[in-house]
């Protein structure tokens, strides 16, 4: 582990990896961590000497990732790419009223409801999503779960099960529509090859302008910060 001394201080965590020919830095949008990736056989010294020489980098990038928000009673809150205010409500359900998300209840407990919601709602649009494009390579979804990821939006295994995060739901649906695209195209080919984005482009044409927008946007969509039980 290496540290820059402040003002703020930074911490490198090292990671050796049989597979690095050369050093890399990755930083994570959602905890803001970052990372040395470095060959097996590499000098601490030559990586301590890799970073100070990025230190403007690291320093840069830090300072644009989002602030950390936690979720509550009269904040904003994006919702299939449009943002609602969080307000108290009646009754027994969460629910969308114009452009308020309206949540009874305590008011305390307002975040673990609301990501109770989200978890709902993006469950019932990733499964629908995942089974149409699914049918159209002739394949079916048999197994998928939901997570909050940090460093991916969804993945497909061997067997095509499909994962995704569940912050998806917070993005406009044409993006979500997007990664349950790409994953259900991995069920044809377990690679990034030129095949494979050939079948995301039969999939969902024009998937690019998805693609940048989570580049752009996520980091927005990672930052926010729920309770949950």
């Amino acid at each position: 582990m290496l540290l820059f001394p402040g003002p703020p201080p930074v911490t490198i965590s090292l990671r050796r990896s049989a597979r690095a020919r050369r050093f890399s830095l990755r930083i994570s949008q959602h905890s803001g961590e970052v990372t040395l990736s470095m060959p097996t056989r590499a000098r601490e010294a030559e990586a301590l000497a890799f970073a100070r020489a990025q230190e403007g980098w690291i320093r840069a990038a830090l300072a644009r990732l989002p602030v950390a928000q936690t979720v509550g009673i009269g904040a904003q809150l994006p919702f299939e790419g449009r943002m609602l205010q969080i307000a108290a409500g009646a009754g027994r359900s969460v629910r969308v009223e114009a452009d308020q998300l309206l949540v009874p209840g305590d008011p305390a407990r307002a975040s673990v409801r609301v990501a109770a919601f989200l978890k709902l709602r993006a469950r019932d649009r990733l499964a629908a999503a995942s089974d149409h494009y699914a049918a159209q390579i002739g394949r079916r979804v048999e197994r998928m779960t939901l997570r909050d990821t940090r460093s991916r939006w969804g993945s497909c295994a061997a067997d095509g099960a499909l994962m995704y995060s569940w912050r998806l739901i917070m993005a406009p649906p044409s993006v979500l529509n997007y990664v349950a695209a790409h994953e259900v195209a991995h069920m044809v080919e377990m690679n990034h090859s030129d095949r494979f984005w050939a079948v995301v482009a039969r999939l969902f044409p024009g998937w690019q302008a998805e693609r940048a927008w989570l580049k752009r946007h996520g980091g927005a969509l990672q930052s926010l910060r729920f309770e949950t039980d």
